[in-house]
Order: C-alpha cells, then structure tokens, then sequence
C-alpha cells in the first residue's frame, strides 16, 4: 500500500515540557514522536505544532468547563509563556508553525483550521498527549470537517494504557487510517 502525502500535514499536539513531566515514558513517545518529525521533514510534509495555551490568570475558562477549571485555581500565577514550551527534544525549527489552542479539541481556539486552508492541506497526521483527549477531539472534529487522517499510534501516549489501546485499536480505525511511525514511513 502506498500512502498519498500530497497535501498532508503533521499535527505535532500538547508535546509541551509540562504536560510530558506527568508521563512516565516520556523519553520513549519524544524519541517516536522525533522520528515521525524527521520522516515527515523528509517528505517534505510541513510538521504543525499546536500547543493548549492561555492569557495570565486565565480568563478564557469557564467555571461550568469541568476539565480545564479544575487547574484554573492551581495554574492562575503559571507564567503561561513557560509553560507553553515544546519539548526541547522535538522543537519546530525556525519557520515551523505553532498554534495556540485552548481548548482540547486543536481546533477549538485556535487558527488551525485557517493555517490548514492556507497550506492546502487536506490530511492530517496526528501525534499527541493524551490519545483521550486532543488525539480522540481532534478526530471527532476533523472527520466533521472532512479531513483525511492518518494517527501514529505510537506517538499518541495517555495515562490509561487500556484506554490507548481501545482508542487505537477500536475507535480511531472508524474515522482514521492509524499506523505506528515505522509503518506509516514505509508507505
């Protein structure tokens, strides 16, 4: 099978420094994350980072969201510039694009889906943490604005194992191709 990349992009989501320190193989999905970037690079597949992101004391959270008001309090005096920092172990290089979402979904909040028109980009390869969360909304909106996705299941991580495995292995094959990084660089 060989694979179409014209007009794909990779979608690099929440590899931030902050979030990564919560996994404990943290090393292992950079290292697979970073062959993924370098694959793409090669083929010449722009590689997009999309980062969850506020203003200080952040205002965009909303008391009834019960996932991101949870660490409103907790985060309010985060110096969110820091925080916001890619791993260093897969950094974009000068000209790469960043996008700052904020909320789950790398759509929702940001200009994504404007860089996406823009480049021509009509398939999207994911890659991110946590596999429940912007891996799984990502997807669910993606296919509902008709996007072609591919998602590397060994550069997706969460805290739950079972619940990776049953994403990847059940849900996403639905709307999604997904591969590991050795067989998607193959096709």
């Amino acid at each position: 099978m060989k694979l179409n990349n014209q007009n794909a992009a990779l979608l690099v989501m929440d590899m931030q420094s902050a979030i990564l320190r919560n996994l404990p193989d943290a090393t292992e999905i950079t290292g697979k994350v970073a062959e993924a970037i370098a694959k793409a690079r090669a083929k010449n597949i722009p590689v997009i980072y999309v980062v969850v992101g506020f203003r200080p004391g952040m205002p965009e959270i909303n008391m009834r969201n019960k996932g991101f008001s949870a660490n409103k309090e907790r985060m309010t005096n985060t110096n969110m510039e820091e925080w916001m920092k890619i791993d260093p172990a897969i950094a974009p290089l000068f000209g790469e694009i960043v996008v700052t979402k904020r909320r789950v979904s790398a759509f929702t909040g940001s200009d994504l889906e404007v860089v996406l028109r823009a480049l021509d980009i009509q398939h999207i390869i994911l890659t991110g943490i946590a596999t429940s969360g912007v891996v799984l909304s990502t997807i669910r909106e993606a296919a509902d604005k008709d996007y072609r996705i591919t998602v590397l299941s060994d550069c997706c991580a969460d805290g739950d194992q079972e619940v990776h495995r049953v994403l990847t292995t059940k849900v996403f094959p639905r709307q999604s191709d997904v591969f590991t990084v050795e067989e998607w660089g193959k096709l």
